[in-house]
C-alpha cells in the first residue's frame, strides 16, 4: 500500500490561542518565506512549529495536547521536526523540556531570532510589517505594542510576554501601508493594553495620534479597537473617534468586573463609581458606540453580593457586546496567594446567568436594528449565506450579518449596504440594497 506522500521542508506554523499570537504566527511566516522556505498555516509540512498559549487552564491544556499530538505523529514518521514556541513555551519551558522532551526544540516569546536559525532561516531587521496573513484578505490583526505594565492580580501576560513595548508610530504606518498594497481594508489594533501605547516611547498616551496617522493610509477603510485598559484611558481617541469616519464606533474594553471590593483585590486601579463615570463619558461623546468588555466570575473572595452587584451593573449597562470566564488560578500571579475558595461549578453557574442576561440584551438590541440600513464588510461565503459584519462587529467575537448566496451575490472582501430583515441573539439577516 502506497504511504501518502508529503513535501520535504515544508514549514507547519499551527497557531493557539489569542489574535497576538496569530500576528506572531505571520511575522515568523514572513520571515521565513523571506528566507525562501516553504512555509504554510496548519496545513501538511513535515517541519511543525506550534505557536502555544498558557493564558489560562483550558488554552494550556489544548497547547499541551497538540504539541503531544504532533510528538506522536513524530514517533509514527509523519512529521520530522517538532518546534514549540509562544506563551506556553516561555512560561514553562523547563517543565516541558522535562515532560516532553521529544520536541526538538522550545522557544519563548522574545526568541524569533534563535527559532529562525533553528529552522535554517535568517532575521532579516529590514522587514518591517512584512508577514503572511493568515486571516481572510480584507482585514489584518495590528499588533502596537507588546507586553505589559499592569498589576493585575489575576493575570499573568507579563509573566509571558514582558513589560510593555510600543512600536513606533513611523513603522506602524509602514505596515498599515504594506497592508493597504495587499488590499486589506480594515486594520483590528490589538496589544495587551492599547490605553498605554507610547507612555514608554513618548512619555505620553498617543494612540489618538496613532489612529490620526494610520487613518491617512489609502486603501484602509476601517480601523478597530482591541483590548484598552480602563484605567489612564486617553480620552482624546473619543475626538478622533468623532472627527475620524475610518475609526469604528467601536471599543473594546475588558472590565473584568464592577464590585469595588472585588476590583481592589484584582489591583485594577478603579473603582465601581470611576468605572460607569468612565462609560457616561463614552456614551456621551460617542453616542453611537459600541462597547465590548469582558468579565471575569468566580474571583477568589467574590460574595454572592458582589455577584449580585456585577449581574445588575450588567442590565443597567446593556453592552452591545460582552465575554464572561471563569476565574483561573494562574501560579506566579498576586491572586494566587489568595483561597481559590469559589467552587467550579459555582463559577460556571454564574458565568451562565451572565451571559443569559447578555442574550437578551443582545436580543433587544439587535431588534431594535430590523429595517435599518448598514455599512458591512463581507468576509467570507458559508453554506447558503455570504457572512459580513457591520463597524460595530469585530471577528470571530461578535454578531454576524448573513445574506441569503441563494438570492443575492456579494463580493467578499467588499464593503455592501444592507436592509436589517430579521435578527437573532448573535445573528442579523439582510438584504442587500442600491
Amino acid at each position: 500500500m502506497r504511504t501518502k506522500s508529503r513535501k520535504k521542508n515544508r514549514i507547519n506554523v499551527i497557531t493557539l490561542g489569542c489574535s497576538k499570537n496569530v500576528y506572531d504566527s505571520e511575522v515568523l511566516m514572513g520571515q521565513l518565506k523571506a528566507s525562501g522556505k516553504d512555509v504554510v498555516h496548519e496545513e501538511e509540512g513535515n517541519i511543525v512549529v506550534i505557536n502555544t498559549c498558557g493564558f489560562i487552564d483550558n488554552a494550556k491544556e489544548e497547547s499541551v495536547n497538540t504539541i503531544l499530538d504532533f510528538v506522536d505523529r513524530k514517533s509514527r514518521g509523519e512529521v520530522d521536526q517538532v518546534f514549540v514556541s509562544g506563551c506556553l513555551s516561555e512560561r514553562y519551558k523547563p517543565d516541558l523540556q522535562k515532560e516532553i522532551p521529544d520536541v526538538d526544540q522550545y522557544f519563548g516569546t522574545t526568541e524569533l531570532p534563535s527559532l529562525l536559525k533553528a529552522l535554517g532561516a535568517d532575521y532579516k531587521h529590514e522587514l518591517i510589517g512584512e508577514r503572511v496573513t493568515t486571516t481572510p484578505k480584507n482585514y489584518a490583526y495590528f499588533k502596537i505594542a507588546e507586553g505589559c505594565d499592569r498589576p493585575c492580580s489575576f493575570c499573568a501576560i507579563p509573566l509571558m510576554r514582558g513589560g510593555h513595548k510600543s512600536t513606533p508610530i513611523e513603522n506602524l504606518v509602514i505596515e498599515a501601508e504594506k497592508l493597504a498594497a495587499k488590499g486589506v481594508k480594515e486594520l483590528i489594533l490589538i496589544a495587551q493594553d492599547l490605553t498605554y501605547y507610547g507612555l514608554d516611547l513618548y512619555k505620553k498616551r498617543r494612540l489618538a495620534d496613532l489612529l490620526k496617522e494610520l487613518a491617512k493610509v489609502d486603501g484602509i477603510e476601517w480601523i478597530r479597537m482591541h483590548y484598552a485598559f480602563p484605567t489612564g484611558f486617553p480620552v482624546d481617541v473619543l475626538d478622533v473617534m468623532n472627527e475620524e469616519p475610518k475609526v469604528c464606533n467601536y471599543l473594546d474594553i475588558p472590565l473584568q468586573h464592577i464590585s469595588t471590593p472585588v476590583l481592589k483585590s484584582m489591583r485594577r486601579g478603579t473603582t465601581f463609581e470611576k468605572t460607569n463615570a468612565l462609560l457616561d463619558r463614552f456614551r456621551e461623546s460617542v453616542p453611537q458606540m459600541a462597547i465590548r468588555t469582558t468579565l471575569i466570575v468566580g474571583y477568589p473572595g467574590e460574595t454572592e453580593e458582589d455577584f449580585e452587584i456585577l449581574k445588575q451593573w450588567v442590565k443597567d449597562q446593556r453592552f452591545e457586546r460582552m465575554g464572561c470566564f471563569t476565574y483561573s488560578h494562574e501560579e506566579n500571579t498576586h491572586a494566587y496567594n489568595l483561597e481559590d475558595d469559589v467552587p467550579a461549578e459555582m463559577k460556571q453557574e454564574r458565568a451562565n446567568e451572565i451571559m443569559e442576561i447578555q442574550s437578551q440584551i443582545s436580543w433587544e438590541l439587535n431588534q431594535e436594528k430590523i429595517g435599518k440600513q448598514y455599512r458591512v464588510m463581507i468576509d467570507r461565503k458559508r453554506g447558503n449565506h455570504f457572512v459580513g459584519r457591520t463597524e460595530f462587529d469585530s471577528p470571530d467575537v461578535d454578531n454576524e450579518v448573513l445574506i441569503d448566496a441563494s438570492e443575492h451575490y456579494c463580493s467578499v472582501g467588499e464593503f455592501v449596504m444592507v436592509e436589517i430583515t430579521d435578527a437573532e441573539d448573535f445573528d442579523l439577516y439582510a438584504v442587500p440594497v442600491a
